[in-house]
């Protein structure tokens, strides 16, 4: 299967000189693109390797001295003129000083050498990568599946013009809505990791997402050098629990009995590896009535949903506003810049889910309820009197007969 929105954003930067960086969480498909990518080359008659730093024969060459990479390639200096090497290394941060690989690498054989090169973790890349690279890279960071890709890895193909069309008239009713009903309550419920959007049963699926918690989750906390293993898990149960919530550093520490430093240093490590997402608040003209605190959101609701232990429908849940907040959340992560992001709440309670910036002091806001009817326009008189240049939506359940077009914009 094909990510063709994410193969069309490498293929651009091909002709850039600079290192093409493909960072994200674990399991997500990032090895199968950079490979449709080198079979993409191959067919274009270029020079391509691929290599992976999980092999300790390579890994123990570069480490010891960077232009050993040339072992396993044509060296650029042998290259005809009008050709150029592209190098693809998987897991580029196990390199002992990755940064210093790439930088010697670009300051001496750049434009004949690209580096295409992949990373499961920003907690690596931040830890080891002490040069910045400025000038050097372009990262490129990829999350589990939006919905419409969803709908191509499951063989939908035929939906997504549908699903357009539902975004377009709130009351369409064409002939495959039930089906895209039945699609988007497994993507609310089992996410967008690709092996579990391809397995049969809801029981492979289930197993899968435990696979990932338990083998990949752990694999990042050791590596991490993660003592408290257990309490770390406990740590993202809770804020699975509170999705979509303030994140009380104190409190947490307060219930797992560990220093409030120690809770911020692993809600960090889970940034970094692409578990959660801090959500930060919108200061605009009031900042002293706002909190400081950020909200938590999970980059899946798959994984979210395992480590409840919870993948009841939809209709037997009490979070199911949750997980639709948290659609709404990756979905805007997708359309907007995070650092044009955020959320607004004033210290006596009065709170929009979403707040989008897109000028100084201009932009959307959006509520999010699961029932329209939740949505009462006089409980955010005072954000609208504050910022008339932002426009209030509600999102709603697009799963209802009494959806509106704001949910399905989304």
């Amino acid at each position: 299967m094909e990510r063709s929105t994410a193969l069309k954003s490498l293929k651009n930067h091909l002709n850039k000189p600079q290192h093409t960086i493909i960072i994200g969480p674990r399991q997500i498909g990032k090895t199968t693109l950079v490979k449709q990518l080198a079979e993409q080359l191959q067919k274009d008659n270029e020079l391509v390797y691929f290599l992976t730093f999980e092999d300790p024969v390579i890994l123990e060459a570069v480490n010891h001295h960077p232009e050993n990479i040339f072992n396993y390639t044509l060296l650029p200096a042998d290259l005809p003129a009008d050709k150029r090497l592209y190098v693809i290394i998987d897991e580029v941060q196990y390199a002992k000083d990755p940064s210093n690989f790439l930088k010697l690498l670009y300051d001496k054989y750049s434009p004949k050498l690209k580096i295409i090169a992949t990373g499961s973790s920003a907690f690596y890349i931040d830890k080891h990568f002490k040069d910045s690279l400025a000038g050097r890279k372009k990262v490129f960071e990829f999350f589990p599946l939006a919905f419409d890709e969803f709908l191509h890895f499951k063989g939908e193909d035929d939906l997504i013009a549908e699903w357009e069309q539902m975004k377009k008239r709130v009351t369409y009713q064409g002939l495959q809505r039930n089906r895209i009903n039945a699609m988007f309550e497994e993507y609310l419920i089992y996410g967008g990791y690709p092996a579990v959007i391809l397995a049969d049963t809801e029981q492979e699926k289930q197993e899968m997402l435990k696979e990932i918690v338990n083998s990949y989750m752990k694999k990042d906390a050791l590596e991490a050098g993660i003592k408290e293993e257990l309490k770390f898990f406990q740590l993202a149960r809770l804020l699975a629990d509170q999705t979509g919530s303030l994140v009380n550093n104190h409190e947490l520490g307060n219930t797992l009995q560990m220093a409030s430093s120690t809770i911020e240093n692993y809600i960090y490590l889970m940034q970094k590896t692409f578990i959660v997402q801090l959500l930060s608040p919108f200061y605009g003209n009031v900042r002293k009535e706002l909190t400081k605190m950020p909200k938590i959101y999970f980059n899946d609701n798959g994984l979210r949903n395992v480590l409840l232990n919870n993948f009841s429908k939809l209709n037997d849940r009490a979070d199911k506003g949750e997980l639709l907040e948290n659609y709404v959340f990756c979905r805007l992560r997708e359309l907007y810049s995070a650092d044009n992001l955020h959320f607004w709440r004033t210290a006596d309670g009065n709170e929009v889910d979403f707040v989008v910036e897109e000028q100084l002091k201009k932009g959307l806001a959006y509520e999010v309820k699961y029932n329209d009817v939740q949505f009462k326009p006089n409980k955010y008189k005072k954000f609208v009197e504050a910022y008339p240049d932002f426009n209030l939506e509600c999102v709603c359940n697009i799963l209802t007969k009494n959806d509106s077009i704001e949910a399905i914009r989304l």
